[in-house]
This record gives structure tokens, C-alpha cells and sequence, in this order.
């Protein structure tokens, strides 16, 4: 019998942009991401367009591992956008982003992280993932503003 223990993680970090919200809001969509994220290649299954809406479901893979991903709230109205997300074998959890104006011409951006270990590697991968969370949700703020700034397109890798 295994002694699996699952790790559970939650982590929230914020950045700032300057766009209002109605305008920073897409970059947190699956396509919108495609702008700033180097290797973001979401897969559309469902709707096949890749449109945005509660309960549209994607795929991503990034070296050996695919990610099953279904948006769980779409609320650009109140700047909110949620996903359900599961890597097989590793972790499973949720991503939550909501974009508030703290100033005109300003968003403030929070994310956090809800993921629970699925094995032993997925802990492992966790613990990495939880000790370098500011500095991650900190690129997120670099390569968004670079790409809004001119400084770096949607093609740079």
C-alpha cells in the first residue's frame, strides 16, 4: 500500500498594468495569452473557434505533459476569468485572475493558484512551483506590459 500524502497549495500574487480592465481582461483568455505567453498553444475543443465562455474546454502541453483545461467562469464585466485545470498523473487545481482598477487607465491584476499533488512527482513539481510563484506571476506583469509597450510582439519568443 502507498504512503502517498498529496501537497495542496494556494498562492495569490498581483501585478499592475496600464490598461483599464476592459482592456487588460483578454490577456487572461486563451487566445489573449497567445500575445505574451512564449510556448502557449492552446488546443480548442469545445467550442472549436476558441471563443471565450464559461465551460469552454482546451488543451496545452509543455515538454512531456498535456494540461485538460475548462474555463469555469467568464466575467469580463467584473474583470473575473476562472479555470479548472488537471496534468494527468501530476496535479490538478484551479486558476483564478481578476483584473480591478485601483486608478484610471490602471489594472490591478490578482492571481491565484488552488493545486493539489496527484503523486509524488506532482508534490515535487508543486514545492518548485510554490517557492518561485511571486517571481512567475512577476513575469506575467514584464511580458504583458512589453508586449502592450511595443517593446515585444506576440511573435517573440
Amino acid at each position: 500500500m502507498s504512503a502517498f500524502r498529496p501537497e495542496h497549495v494556494v498562492r495569490t500574487h498581483h501585478f499592475e498594468l496600464p490598461l483599464a480592465p476592459r482592456d487588460a481582461f483578454h490577456f487572461f483568455t486563451p487566445e489573449g495569452e497567445r500575445a505574451w505567453a512564449p510556448g502557449w498553444e492552446p488546443r480548442y475543443l469545445h467550442p472549436e473557434d476558441g471563443r471565450a465562455t464559461a465551460g469552454m474546454v482546451f488543451t496545452t502541453g509543455h515538454g512531456d505533459e498535456e494540461t485538460l483545461w475548462i474555463m469555469t467562469r467568464h466575467e469580463p464585466g467584473h474583470g473575473l476569468v476562472e479555470y479548472s485545470r488537471v496534468t494527468p498523473g501530476s496535479r490538478m487545481g484551479t486558476v483564478r485572475v481578476a483584473c480591478t482598477s485601483p486608478a484610471a487607465g490602471r489594472t490591478r491584476v490578482t492571481v491565484t493558484y488552488m493545486l493539489t499533488g496527484l503523486s509524488e512527482a506532482g508534490n515535487a513539481t508543486l514545492r518548485a512551483f510554490d517557492a518561485g510563484y511571486e517571481r512567475f506571476i512577476d513575469g506575467w506583469g514584464g511580458l504583458i506590459r512589453a508586449v502592450v509597450s511595443g517593446t515585444r510582439s506576440a511573435t517573440t519568443t
